[in-house]
């Protein structure tokens, strides 16, 4: 089990990548809240002292691959931000 568990936790933050390539391929993030990513990307962040200690391989690793993909998701999100038009 801890086998099946430690693959999920690899393939899980994948997922990441189809909203990365939909972002680059429409050139837009307009509809991902950026509050909603800094948010997720903070708690990420918060989390990953105590994950990178933990005896668990399978919390380390996901949080590993998580961290990376969602700074990725970060990157891109904030890339494609179109800024706001004042008029």
């Amino acid at each position: 089990m801890q086998k099946v568990a430690f693959i999920a936790a690899i393939v899980l933050p994948l997922w990441n990548i189809p909203l990365i390539l939909r972002v680059i391929s429409r050139r837009s993030s307009e509809d991902i809240s950026i509050y909603w990513v800094l948010g997720v990307w903070t708690c990420f962040l918060l989390m990953a002292p105590e994950a990178f200690r933990s005896p668990d391989p399978v919390w380390r690793a996901f949080n590993i691959m998580n961290l990376i993909l969602f700074s990725a998701v970060v990157i891109v999100v904030l890339m494609y931000r179109k800024p706001q038009r004042r008029d």
